[in-house]
């Protein structure tokens, strides 16, 4: 469970809503969401020794179509995912370097002086905007396709191909390592991060939550995909991995230990980045004061070192009461610390920026760098696990294949048909489309799943059943907070998180931020709506996955009827795959 969920996508969601504002809704839903749910998943794979597909199927044939949704869930999320790792392994190949190219700025083209885009943000915003992305001013200006980023996402998936091909026994032991060794890299970055100037500015910000956000139904939606995203739950991948348990194996304890863990390396993750992102924002606002200061300088010819970042704001007062007219026509820029920490870094590329702007710091830079990006690579991995192995087995569990095709094969055409679908994510605008399938593909959906599996196990299956088999295999009966839980809390949180998020949803258009060297106030990100076009396929994105689950409904609820009138069979249980 623990992977890019934890160190790329955690931290910035903090980020986004203000720090501190965003830990409340989430440990809420982990505590009464995630950690049920994942019970909840551990113990139907194991009890059914089944796929996704399997276990919805023998609960009721009139859901087979949750399997559908989270295979496909799975799928377009893998899609993504291992387009991050595209980016892990293109940083990967520059750490070797020294200097580090995202160190300092790049000379511009006449060589007179440093690029203006890079003068105007940072190097390290500057590597991953213009040499990274090579992004484009908005999602409609697509441009074209980034040959290294087709290189290195090709390489992504050779990888993750090769780890498939000997199956879930090869997995279980590259998971001993892509799970454990980020710790170690984490404990070494977060000791750097804290002794960094300005690194408590940065943790005050995560801890201090502004209550007012908690009014945005967005802030819990995301709160809850998450705990999705980082548990791992309604993708499929785990009751397929459950499924592989031995039958008598405490799937409760697994549950608690790997939520609690899980989340906890989630905060752990963050500690060093929102370190790094006081220092950045620390080295950014004093910067600021520096340019004001040599303008106050020249401009009333005070002797160098008599202002200083120290007394800037005395100075600043009284030539201001002294001089108005003449300070006033110098456009000083307005340093504010808070602000910066706000703008400091955006989106997707967090932890990219903060961690490469810490590893500058290092003694030893490359070194640090290479451990970082093999350790997110490991998270990448461990996360593609899952989400691949939620999509092969639904598909074996369909019968979608012959029998005579090996898996070997199945995998290589899964992986290829990703591939290059993900190419949309090498353009131009490729970063702006990673937005859009990580805000829109993994929230809604999964809510609708999540929502549909609790009634499957608890409604439909039965509690008293599903009591019967936890019993069955830990010895025990659930108590009352499960049980409490997976009645009437998760379904019911559920439920009105998913209603008032459409509600709001209905009532606005939604926005995304892009990077515009032109922007008056660059490098602060320009807030732009999304285009007609795109927005019609965010709408796709929220409905295709969870199609599945009302087709199959209908479609055997008719077969059901028809077999009733005609008293003859639709088609036997076992046929079921083939005519899906």
């Amino acid at each position: 469970a623990v992977g890019l969920g934890n160190v790329w996508r955690f931290p910035y969601l903090c980020q986004i809503y203000g720090g501190g504002a965003f830990l409340i809704p989430y440990l809420i839903a982990l505590v009464f969401e995630g950690i049920p749910l994942l019970y909840l998943e551990l113990a139907i794979g194991q009890r059914l020794r089944m796929g996704s597909i399997g276990v919805w199927n023998s609960i009721s044939p009139l859901l087979g179509g949750v399997g559908i949704a989270s295979m496909i869930v799975s799928f377009l999320v893998g899609i993504f995912y291992n387009t991050i790792l595209a980016w892990v392994l293109w940083y990967f190949f520059h750490s070797f370097q020294n200097p580090m190219p995202w160190s300092q700025c790049p000379l511009n083209e006449n060589h007179t002086g440093y690029d203006l885009e890079c003068e105007k943000s940072t190097p390290v915003n500057y590597f991953w905007y213009r040499e990274t992305l090579n992004i484009t001013p908005d999602i409609e200006t697509s441009g074209s396709l980034q040959w290294w980023l087709v290189i290195c996402l090709a390489s992504a998936w050779c990888v993750v191909y090769i780890c498939f091909i000997k199956g879930i026994e090869s997995m279980g032991k590259a998971v001993y390592v892509t799970a454990t060794f980020p710790y170690l890299v984490l404990t070494i970055f977060l000791i750097r991060a804290i002794t960094l100037p300005g690194a408590t500015d940065g943790l005050v910000y995560l801890f201090s939550p502004d209550v007012s956000i908690l009014k945005n139904p967005q802030v819990w939606l995301d709160a809850a995909t998450q705990i999705f995203f980082s548990l791992s739950v309604a993708f499929g991948g785990l009751i397929a991995f459950s499924s592989y348990n031995a039958e008598k194996n405490n799937c409760e304890r697994d549950a608690v230990l790997v939520g609690v863990i899980n989340s906890a390396t989630s905060l752990y993750a963050s500690i060093p980045i929102f370190s790094i992102l006081g220092f950045k924002a620390n080295n950014v606002y004093n910067t600021c004061l520096r340019q004001n200061i040599l303008a106050l300088t020249n401009h009333f010819h005070i002797s160098d070192q008599s202002i200083t970042v120290e007394n800037y704001e005395h100075w600043f007062e009284y030539l201001n009461q002294t001089f108005p007219d003449q300070v006033a026509s110098l456009h000083l820029r307005h340093c504010d610390l808070n602000k910066f920490l706000d703008e400091s870094v955006s989106g997707t590329g967090l932890a990219f920026i903060a961690f490469t702007e810490a590893v500058i710091e290092m003694p030893g830079s490359q070194i640090w760098a290479i451990l970082f990006f093999i350790m997110l690579f490991s998270l990448g991995l461990s996360s593609m696990f899952g989400n691949i192995e939620g999509v092969l087995t639904p598909i074996n569990d369909l019968k979608l294949v012959p029998k005579w095709i090996p898996n070997e094969l199945v995998t290589a055409i899964i992986c290829l048909i990703a591939f290059l679908m993900a190419l949309i994510f090498t353009l131009g605008s490729g970063n702006y489309w990673v937005e859009v399938f990580n805000s829109y593909v993994g929230s809604v959906p999964l809510l609708i799943i999540a929502l549909f599996e609790i009634i499957g196990v608890i409604y439909v299956r039965g509690m008293k059943t599903f009591s019967e088999d936890i019993h069955f295999m830990t010895g025990k009966k659930p108590n009352i907070f499960w049980t409490a839980c997976w009645r009437v809390i998760s379904p019911l949180m559920l439920a009105v998180v998913l209603v008032a998020y459409v509600i709001v949803q209905a009532q606005k258009h939604p926005t995304y931020p892009t990077w515009n060297p032109d922007y008056e106030e660059f490098p602060k990100p320009e807030v732009k709506p999304y285009p007609d076009w795109v927005f019609a396929i965010i709408i796709l994105l929220c409905v295709l996955p969870v199609l599945p689950i009302p087709v199959v409904f209908l479609y055997k609820l008719f077969c059901r009827l028809l077999k009733r009138s005609t008293n003859r069979s639709c088609f036997s249980a076992a046929s079921f795959p083939d005519t899906v």
